[in-house]
Order: structure tokens, then sequence, then C-alpha cells
């Protein structure tokens, strides 16, 4: 096979291909306490009323709400108290007429008593309680079951599990979670040029950028990276490092997609799997590799930096975020913007140009795809369509931002 590339493709035709390819799910149980950021993979009903008690929700005394009706600052009520009842404790003695029992904000609401009168509104003289406002009916009193009732449906499977999230499930005593398991993504960089960052940095090499960009844009899909180190231009040494990762569910390498000499990703995966996509007409990010190794995808991105930071959000993010069961980008996620200045696109190419935002104007970056301050500095990128060939200055544009959650 030659190093042409296979076919030039509309990025579209490339997101319908990516859309195919089968994606499995697996579940897990773990520990609430490590579900920050994972996935339900269950739907969950409340197991227990909430508040599971009628439950004071103001400081201050549990009464009969009829024995403080007319009271005034000119004409308190008085009612003994005749007990104190903290918060986790339960009251010993009923309320009955003419008496009250002082109470904090999530106690138990003792028997016999229909209202709270806030602490605010008494006055406590050697525990003949002066009251100087009346109360309602059920006033400051939280009944038990009226946030949640036991059954009643709470988190559907495929929620997020944020912090608020988390709280609603500790506080129906849920200890264990199902969560959809982090699919596993082996990233691989490739190129005789790059080196490790504790190795010496000889003339005509540089750092390995991308293992540590892609992989940690990974995570922001919901999936655990596998870092497996760098592979060099040599179809044994890159076919090697693949096949030692095909118990990952996707596989990602950047480099060795262009179609020159030294670049030999197509000639692995042509031998032991089938290239779909050779070759995508968009910039940056014309040489990237899309395929099947077995059951296993596998994406080749460019080399450059930038570039494959672009193509991985474009084309990988979304795969990786529904493999993940996580939501797509949110509306939050895209900015409507002006633009800083006059912009020419490529012809015949669908354009992704990264973006500085300042002052709530875009910033075009106008650097190649090789300069790492390039993605140092991009807060989002925009997308101009192939037929579009100036964007002018103060048009206002759709900046998708670069960390999605």
């Amino acid at each position: 096979m030659g190093t042409e590339f296979l076919k030039i493709m509309d990025h579209e035709d490339v997101k319908n291909i990516i859309k195919s390819i089968p994606i499995k799910k697996e579940t897990e149980k773990i520990p609430l306490k490590d579900a920050y950021r994972r996935v339900l993979a269950e739907d969950i009903h409340a197991t227990i009323d909430l508040p599971p008690f009628n439950r004071a929700s103001r400081d201050g005394y549990a009464v009969k709400a009829e024995d403080t009706f007319g009271a005034s600052e000119d004409n308190p009520v008085i009612l003994k108290c005749i007990e104190t009842v903290m918060a986790g404790e339960s009251a010993k003695k009923e309320v009955e007429k003419g008496k009250c029992i002082e109470v904090s904000t999530g106690a138990p609401v003792p028997n016999g008593a229909d209202g709270i009168v806030m602490v605010e509104f008494t006055e406590n003289k050697e525990r003949n309680i002066h009251v100087y406002k009346s109360v309602s009916f059920g006033q400051y009193i939280a009944a038990q079951g009226s946030d949640v009732s036991k059954g009643d449906f709470l988190l559907p499977s495929g929620t997020l599990l944020t912090h608020d999230k988390i709280g609603v499930l500790a506080a129906i005593g849920i200890g264990e979670i199902n969560v959809f398991k982090k699919p596993k993504v082996a990233v691989i960089s490739t190129g005789n040029e790059i080196v490790e960052y504790d190795e010496e940095l000889e003339y005509g090499k540089v750092y390995d950028i991308n293992s540590q960009t892609i992989a940690n844009a990974v995570k922001s899909c919901g999936c655990a990276p596998i870092y497996s180190g760098t592979a060099k231009d040599d179809y044994e040494h890159l076919k090697n490092s693949i096949e030692q990762h095909l118990d990952a569910d996707v596989i990602v390498t950047s480099g060795g997609t262009s179609a020159g000499a030294g670049d030999v990703l197509r000639a692995v995966v042509d031998d032991i799997g089938e290239v779909f996509v050779h070759g995508v007409a968009v910039k940056p990010g014309k040489p990237t590799l899309i395929g099947m190794i077995g059951d296993k995808p596998i994406f080749g991105l460019p080399g450059y930096p930038a570039a494959a930071l672009i193509v991985f959000h474009v084309f990988m993010a979304p795969y990786l975020r529904k493999m993940a069961s996580m939501k797509s980008y949110r509306k939050s996620d895209i900015l409507k913007l002006k633009i800083s200045r006059r912009y020419h696109s490529s012809r015949g190419r669908h354009q992704y140009v990264l973006v500085k935002i300042e002052d709530d104007i875009a910033h075009p970056i106008l650097k190649d795809s090789g300069a790492i301050t390039a993605i140092a500095e991009a807060d989002g990128y925009f997308e101009i369509p192939k037929n579009v060939e100036i964007i002018q200055e103060g048009s206002e544009i759709e900046v998708i931002l670069l960390e999605g959650s």
C-alpha cells in the first residue's frame, strides 16, 4: 500500500462513521465515597421518608398553636417550658395546653405540638416563656416526608454524580452505588523525535507533549487513560505498542498519520485491523486516521499538539463521552462572542480556529499547529465552513470551550 491518503473525507461523513462504531457499556458497584463524577447506572428511588420525622426548622419552642393566638408585644402569652430537646434527641414529655418544649433546629417535634415559636419572639423568665408573636398551625415544622416520600423517584440512570447528587444519595442512607465503568483509553505518542520528560533532551529531540495533553483530555470525557509511553516511527515497534494495549476499550495515537515515508500507523492498522478514515478535509487535522483492530476502535491524531487537541475535541471526545455515558457538551460550553479581527480561512477545507477570550471578545490565535503556546493560550475554538473564506471583524461566532464537562 502506498503512502497516499486513502480518500480525503468530509468532516460530517467522518462524524457519521464514528457514530456507527459500536459501544459496549459495563457497570460496577463502588462505595459512595468514591462516586464523585461517576455516572449513575441505575434509577434511584427513596428508601426512606425525608425528613424521616416531623422536624423543627427553627430554634424556639414547640407549642400548641392555639395557645399563642393573640400574643403580642403588649400582651404576651406565658407558657411553661417543661423540657429541652436538642437535634438528635427525642422528647420524653408531651406538649400539653399551656406548656411548651424548647427545641433546636433539626430536633424531632414533640408529640402534642403543632407549631414552633421562634426564639427571637420569646423571652425566658425562669422557664416561664413569654411569647410575643402567635404562630399558625404547622409553622416552622418540616413534616415527615414533606421533602421526599419513601418510593419517590430521585435520580435517573445516566446522572453525573456531582457533590449535590451524592448528598441526595447520602441522605437516604446509600453506601454503595452502581455506576458505569470508566472506559480505558490507551494513549500512545509516536515519533523518533520525542523523548520522555526524564530523558536527556538531545539536539533534534523534543519532549513528549501529546501523551499528557491527550491523557487529561480523556479524563475530561469520563474515561480512564492508560499511558503507554512513546513508540518509534518503526513498524514493528509501533505494532507491538498497539498490540500490548488491545485490552483497552479504545486506542489513541498521536503522530504517525501523515502520508510520509516515515509514518507507519496506517500500514500497521491495515495489517492487523481495518482503516475506515485516513484523511479529513479539515484544517488542522487532515492526516487523521480512524479504524478498528478487532472490536477496538483506534484513533490516529496528528502529531502537532494544537492539531491533535482540536481533532480530539471535534471527533474523538463525543464518542468517548457517549461511551462513558457522559452527556454531550452543555449550552454553557458554547459562547456567542464577537471576533477581534478579520480572519481569512483556507479555501475548500472546514477549519477550526483556536481563540483566546478576553473581555468577552474572541481573539484568533495566529500560530501554526506545532506551536505549544497555541494550546497554552487557547480557551476554545470556532468553526469556519469550507465555503466561507472571510470572517469580518466584529462578526458573532460560536466559541466551543475546550474544557467541556
